[in-house]
């Protein structure tokens, strides 16, 4: 297959992310973002996405000469369990967009073969092809952000499972009775440390009495409260955000105990919006996984940040489609 450039596309329960990625790996040459509106539907994101594709292969073009022929194809990563070999979204509850033929309708729409994977398996792979994981043989990614997820890589090599639903990270149980999360079950790991469920635990705590300047910040709405104004109260020295951030990471902590208890990884990279607290998080989710795990594979496992903020979604899916249709 012919081609210097791959369209990326990151379709998140927050964004929606295109971009240009070389086919042999690098920094996008032109990237576009916009909010996704799931409440619209699967067609309204498609309808977006190809006109946000096409104000990238303009960029792209312009700058780095060349034809439309140059774009070999379009990858796609998308949240929740899919069906890899039809290309459909099977279950996905940050969108809501279940039996949707995700993969058909975006290559129909840019006419360019395309190829669908999980968004955190994306990212996971982006960060083993062109960041922080690059030559490690044994890789987990987390993605935390709308939601968590999760990837596994082994010597370079996707571990999708059976389904292609393998490492739904967010929908393992943490707490049996604990709180209820949008897949429908109770004590989900993402019912806790995604960004939307750190702000339900700081308005749960507001509403029952705790003190700080969350209230302030959003003139007493608390709807208004995102992770991000937790982490901003954090930098403002507020106690209860404090605590909120380091109750994440240690139920984070918990989390991966299991997963290094189960898979003895090599690193595990964090990545995702949540992330920008990572310096609160990483000391408290290493002591939590620390006083859980096998001392043995915690003294063999690192974990960092991902090293491709804001990008890793879309260089991932973008290198999925290498590996899957042009390798």
């Amino acid at each position: 297959m012919k081609g210097r450039w791959v369209l990326g596309v990151d379709i998140g329960g927050t964004n929606l992310v295109v971009a240009a990625v070389p086919l042999t790996g690098g920094k996008p040459a032109a990237i576009r973002s916009e909010p996704t509106y799931p409440e619209r539907g699967p067609e309204d994101a498609v309808k977006r996405i190809a006109s946000m594709a096409e104000g990238v292969v303009e960029q792209t073009l312009k700058a780095e000469g060349g034809c439309q022929e140059d774009f070999a194809g379009v990858g796609i990563g998308c949240p929740g369990a899919l069906d890899l070999d039809q290309g459909v979204i099977v279950s996905t509850p940050n969108l809501g967009w279940d039996g949707f033929p995700i993969r058909s309708r975006i290559s129909s729409a840019l006419e360019l073969p395309a190829s669908l994977d999980n968004d955190a398996n994306c990212a996971t792979f982006a960060e083993w092809w062109l960041g922080a994981g690059q030559g490690v043989e044994s890789l987990v990614g987390v993605t935390i952000g709308t939601g968590i997820g999760g990837g596994y890589l082994e010597r370079g090599q996707l571990m999708r499972g059976a389904s292609g639903s393998a490492f739904e990270l967010g929908h393992t149980t943490i707490n049996f009775e604990g709180r209820t999360c949008a897949c429908g079950n109770r004590g989900c790991l993402e019912a806790y440390a995604s960004g939307p469920s750190i702000a339900a635990r700081a308005r749960d705590a507001l509403t029952i009495g705790d003190k700080s300047v969350l209230s302030a910040m959003v003139e007493g709405d608390l709807n208004r409260i995102t992770a991000e104004t937790v982490y901003d109260a954090l930098l403002d020295g507020d106690a209860l955000s404090a605590r909120l951030i380091h109750e994440t990471a240690e139920l984070l902590g918990i989390g991966l105990a299991n997963v290094v208890n189960l898979f003895n990884p090599e690193m595990i990279v964090l990545v995702g919006g949540v992330t920008r607290a990572a310096e609160y998080l990483l000391d408290p989710l290493r002591e939590s996984l620390s006083n859980r795990a096998f001392s043995s594979a915690v003294d063999a496992c690192q974990i960092v940040p991902g090293s491709l903020p804001a990008t890793a979604g879309v260089i991932g899916a973008a290198g999925v489609f290498v590996i899957d249709e042009v390798a």
